[in-house]
C-alpha cells in the first residue's frame, strides 16, 4: 500500500499554529511535505523605480520563513525552500515526491490569483488538485452575514452587520507531528544579495525592531497586551505621527500570526470589540472582502472606481522623487519619510498624511505611491495598501468622501523631537 503525500505550499501564512492547511494535510496524509518558493516576480523593479519587495521587508521575509523551517523541525519536519516560479517548481516537486494533492491559501491580488491559476493548470495536467483554504481573515467568508456580492461598501455599516451577526471562529489545533516524505532535500535558504538586494543594518531610532517569525511575533503579540493592560485607565493618544499602535502587522501581513490567533488573545483579557487591534483586524477584513467582491484590478488603475483619475503636475516625476527621499521642503512630511525608509514602519495616520500630500499638495499619480509603498512598507499587504491609497485618492469604492488631511498644520502638530530624529542626516544603525 503506498503512501499518501500531501504538498503544503506556504505563501503569506508562515505559521504552524492556527493553521488549517497544515493541520489538515497531516490528518489526511502520511507524509507532508511543507514548501516555500521565492519566487524572482516579487523582487523585480515597478513603475515607481524600485523592487516591489524592498530590503526591510525582505529581510523580514526571510527571518519568518527561517523561523517556519525551525518550528515545524521541531515537530518532526522541515521545509522545503526553492527559488524560482511555483507554477513550475511545484509539480517538478508533485512529481518528484509523488504527491496526491496540493493545499494552499486562497489570496485575493490579482497577481497572486493569476500565480494560482498558473499553478492549478499545470497541476492539472497531472491529473492533481490545487485544494483552496480561507485563512488570511478574521471572519470565514461563510460566516458573513452577507454573501461577498452583497457586502456593504461602507465600513461602518460592514463593521456593525458583521460584529452584530457573525461570530469568530476558534482557532485550529497545532499539529502534534509532521512526517516528512524519504529523501526530502529541505534546500538553502537564498540572501538579501541573492535576492537582488543590499544587506541591511537595522536603525536605532525604529520606534520597534522587527525581527521576523512566528516566535517573534507571538512575543510582540503578548508585550502588546502587556502594555495595554497597563494603560487601562489612561486617556487615549490622539492622531498624530507619534500615536501609539501595537506593532503587531507586520507578523499579519506576512501570516506569522493568525487574525483569530490575535483575535482571541486580545478577548481573553479585554473581553469586548473596542479594542483598537480588533478594528485593526476589522479594517483587514473589510479591505480583502472588496478585493473579493469587486475585483482587485479596479484598486490598481489611476481612475479607481470613478470615470476619472485626480488631476497630476506636469512636474510629477520630480516631485515624486522629492516626495521619495524626503527632500520636499516641508518639514513634517520629510521626517515621516525618513522613519518609513528607514524602518518599513510608520502609523496609519501618517500613511494616509503621506498619501494626502503627495495626492493633493504635489498632484502626483497616486499609484506611484502606492507602489513605493508597497517597496518599503514592512508590513506591505495588497488589499490594505492599494484599498487605503484609492479611498484617500478618492477613487475607492467606499461611498464616503475621503479625508483631506490639512498638511498645512503639521509644523504646529508635529512635536519638535520627532522632527529633530528624523530629520539629522547622519543614519544611527545598529
Amino acid at each position: 500500500m503506498s503512501n499518501k503525500t500531501i504538498l503544503v505550499w506556504f505563501r503569506n501564512d508562515l505559521r504552524v499554529n492556527d493553521n488549517e492547511i497544515l493541520l489538515e494535510a497531516t490528518r489526511k496524509a502520511d507524509n507532508v511535505l511543507p514548501v516555500y518558493i521565492f519566487d524572482p516576480y516579487y523582487f523585480k523593479a515597478t513603475e515607481a523605480g524600485v523592487p516591489k519587495t524592498g530590503n526591510i521587508r525582505a529581510k523580514f521575509l526571510l527571518e519568518s520563513v527561517a523561523n517556519l523551517r525551525q518550528n515545524l523541525q521541531a515537530l518532526g519536519g522541515d521545509l522545503i525552500v526553492r527559488v524560482g516560479n511555483p507554477a513550475e517548481l511545484i509539480p517538478q516537486l508533485a512529481q518528484e515526491y509523488q504527491v496526491s494533492e496540493v493545499y494552499h491559501h486562497r489570496e485575493v491580488s490579482f497577481e497572486e490569483t493569476a500565480i494560482s491559476e498558473e499553478l492549478e493548470a499545470a497541476l492539472w495536467k497531472m491529473k492533481l488538485n490545487l485544494k483552496h483554504f480561507i485563512g488570511h481573515t478574521l471572519y470565514h467568508k461563510e460566516d458573513l452575514p452577507f454573501p461577498i456580492k452583497d457586502i456593504p461598501d461602507s465600513f461602518a455599516v460592514f463593521k456593525k452587520k458583521v460584529e452584530r451577526d457573525s461570530d469568530v471562529r476558534p482557532c485550529v489545533q497545532t499539529p502534534e507531528h509532521i512526517q516528512l516524505p524519504e529523501n526530502a532535500e529541505p534546500g538553502e535558504m537564498p540572501t538579501l544579495e541573492e535576492l537582488g538586494l543590499e544587506e541591511l543594518h537595522a536603525d536605532t531610532r525604529a520606534r520597534f525592531l522587527f525581527a521576523g517569525g512566528e516566535t517573534a511575533g507571538t512575543e510582540q503579540l503578548q508585550r502588546y497586551i502587556d502594555n495595554a493592560l497597563a494603560l487601562i485607565g489612561s486617556k487615549p493618544a490622539r492622531n498624530g505621527m507619534q500615536t501609539y499602535v501595537s506593532g503587531i502587522s507586520p507578523w499579519l501581513a506576512m501570516g506569522c500570526l493568525s487574525p483569530r490567533q490575535v483575535y482571541w488573545s486580545v478577548m481573553q483579557h479585554f473581553h469586548h470589540n473596542n479594542n483598537p487591534l480588533v478594528l485593526e483586524l476589522l479594517w483587514r477584513d473589510y479591505f480583502r472582502f472588496m478585493f473579493k467582491k469587486h475585483g482587485s484590478t479596479k484598486f490598481f488603475n489611476p481612475e479607481g472606481f470613478k470615470a476619472e483619475a485626480p488631476e497630476v503636475s506636469s512636474k510629477q516625476d520630480q516631485l515624486f522623487e522629492n516626495w521619495k527621499n524626503g527632500t520636499t521642503g516641508n518639514a513634517a512630511i520629510d521626517a515621516a519619510m525618513s522613519e518609513l525608509n528607514h524602518t518599513g514602519f510608520i502609523n496609519n495616520y501618517t500613511r494616509q498624511t503621506l498619501a494626502a500630500y503627495l495626492i493633493k499638495d504635489l498632484k502626483v499619480d497616486w499609484t506611484l505611491g502606492a507602489l513605493y509603498f508597497e517597496n518599503v512598507l514592512i508590513d506591505y499587504s495588497p488589499a490594505s495598501n492599494w484599498g487605503n491609497w484609492a479611498f484617500v485618492a478618492g477613487v475607492g469604492n467606499d461611498p464616503r468622501e475621503n479625508k483631506y488631511f490639512d498638511t498645512s498644520k503639521l509644523g504646529t502638530e508635529t512635536k519638535d523631537e520627532y522632527l529633530a530624529l528624523w530629520l539629522s542626516h547622519t543614519k544611527d544603525v545598529a
